[in-house]
C-alpha cells in the first residue's frame, strides 16, 4: 500500500463493494454463526488485509501462514487470528509470541509443543477427503490421547477443509459426513469454541452442513468460487486493475513489435506501450492472445508482454492519446474470470499474484 501514488498503474479496491459482499454472504448464515474473512495472500492480493478499520469489524480472522498473522499484530489487530494451515515446529515460538491459535495435525508439532512452558491454541483439523493435511478419523482417537498428554495444549476447534464444494456435491456429502464423525469424538474430550467446514462454496451449496463458524474467501472480494455462484448470491467486485498509455506511435507495416518478434503488424499501426508487465502480474500467456479497454473500446495485446510493459494495438479506436486509462480488467467489458480462462488458470491465482509493486488505491462509493 502507499499513500502517494505516482505510478500510473494502480489496483482499485473498492471497499464499500467488499462491505456489501459481506452483507449479502451474512444472509446464508444463521444467526448464531461466526464469520471468519479469509485475508491470506495479502487479501487475496487486495491489501484488505492492511486496513485495520475494515477487519476490526471481525472477531477472527484467518490467515495462511504464521507470518501474516504476526503481520496482523503489528499493525494493531488484537482479536483472535487462526491460522489455517499446520504450522512448522521452528514457528511455535512465534506462534505463542504473537498470541495466534493455529490448524493442528501433526504428531511432530505435539512433541515440540511439550517443552513449551506457555498455552499454544489450536484448532484440530480432521483430514475427510482433501488430500493434503489432516488428522486421518482412523487415527482422530490416538491424536486426541496425545494432546490430553500435553497440558500446553488448549483446543478451540475442530475443522476440516472441502475439496469439491464447487461441483461434485456427492463427494462433499462424504467429506461432510466424516466430518460429523470426528466432530463427535473431539467434543466428547474438549470443549471447543469453533466448528467450521464451510468456505465459500460451502457456505452457498451446503448450508444444512454449517456449524457456529464459516470460512470465506474469494466471494468476499466479489469473485466467483465456483460455476455458477454468481447464479446464488449477488456479488460485486472489489478490485479493477488499470495503467495508463504512456507512449505512442505510428509503424509501417511489417514492423515487428517486442521481444522475439512474436507480432509483425500486418498494416501501418498505432502502438500505444502501457507500463504494467509480467514482474507485476500480467501473464506472458496474455501475449498476442489478450485484450484492453480504453475509451470503452476493447483493443488487443500485441506482442511478448515485457517484464515492466506491454503493446496495444489501438489502430482501430477512436481519439487515443497519451494518458488514456488502460483497464487490464473493467469487471464489466473485460472480467476476472475471463482472463483466468485465457490464461488456463483460475481467478484467484490472477488476483493473488498482482505484485507487490502495483499500488493499492482504496476507494469508496
Amino acid at each position: 500500500m502507499i499513500d502517494n501514488i505516482t505510478r500510473p498503474t494502480v489496483l482499485e479496491v473498492n471497499l464499500d463493494n467488499f462491505k456489501y459482499n459481506i452483507e449479502q454472504i451474512k444472509k446464508f448464515l444463521k444467526p448464531e454463526t461466526v464469520l471468519m474473512p479469509v485475508i491470506k495472500a495479502e487479501g487475496y492480493g487486495t491489501y484488505i488485509n492492511k486496513r485495520l478499520d475494515i477487519i476490526n469489524d471481525f472477531d477472527i480472522v484467518a490467515v495462511a501462514i504464521v507470518d501474516e498473522g504476526v503481520e496482523l499484530r503489528k499493525i494493531g489487530y488484537k482479536k483472535d487470528i487462526f491460522i489455517l494451515n499446520q504450522p512448522c515446529i521452528t514457528e511455535i515460538d512465534k506462534i505463542i509470541e504473537n498470541d495466534l491459535s493455529v490448524g493442528l495435525c501433526s504428531n511432530e508439532f505435539l512433541e515440540e509443543a511439550k517443552k513449551k512452558n506457555s498455552k499454544l491454541r489450536v484448532h484440530i483439523e480432521i483430514e475427510t477427503g482433501m488430500g493434503r493435511t489432516g488428522v486421518d478419523l482412523e487415527n482422530l482417537d490416538s491424536f486426541i490421547e496425545k494432546i490430553k498428554e500435553n497440558s500446553n495444549i488448549k483446543v478451540e476447534g475442530v475443522y476440516t477443509h472441502l475439496s469439491s464444494a464447487d461441483e461434485d456435491f456427492e463427494y462433499t456429502r462424504i467429506q461432510l459426513e466424516k466430518f460429523e464423525k470426528g466432530v463427535e469424538k473431539v467434543k466428547e474430550n474438549f470443549d471447543i469454541k469453533y466448528v467450521h467446514s464451510l468456505a465459500s462454496n460451502g457456505i452457498i451449496n451446503f448450508k444444512e452442513y454449517q456449524h457456529n463458524l464459516v470460512r470465506p474467501g474469494i466471494i468476499m472480494y466479489g469473485y466467483e468460487s465456483g460455476n455458477g455462484i454468481k447464479e446464488k448470491i449477488d456479488l460485486k467486485p472489489v478490485a479493477t486493475l488499470k495503467s495508463k498509455i504512456t507512449f505512442l506511435k505510428e509503424v509501417e507495416e511489417n514492423t515487428s513489435i517486442s521481444y522475439g518478434r512474436r507480432y509483425i503488424t500486418k498494416r501501418k499501426s498505432k502502438i500505444a506501450t502501457v507500463p504494467i508487465g509480467y514482474a507485476d502480474g500480467l501473464r506472458r500467456v496474455l501475449s498476442n492472445v489478450g485484450e484492453v479497454i480504453i475509451n470503452n473500446q476493447k483493443a488487443p495485446i500485441v506482442g511478448s508482454i515485457c517484464m515492466d510493459s506491454f503493446m496495444v494495438d489501438v489502430t482501430d479506436l477512436e481519439n487515443v492519446n497519451i494518458g488514456d486509462d488502460v483497464y487490464i480488467w473493467d469487471n464489466k467489458n473485460i472480467t476476472l474470470e475471463e482472463i483466468a480462462k485465457k490464461c488456463d488458470t483460475i481467478n484467484y491465482e490472477i488476483l493473488s499474484t498482482i505484485g507487490k509493486r502495483v499500488p493499492r488505491k482504496f476507494i469508496e462509493n
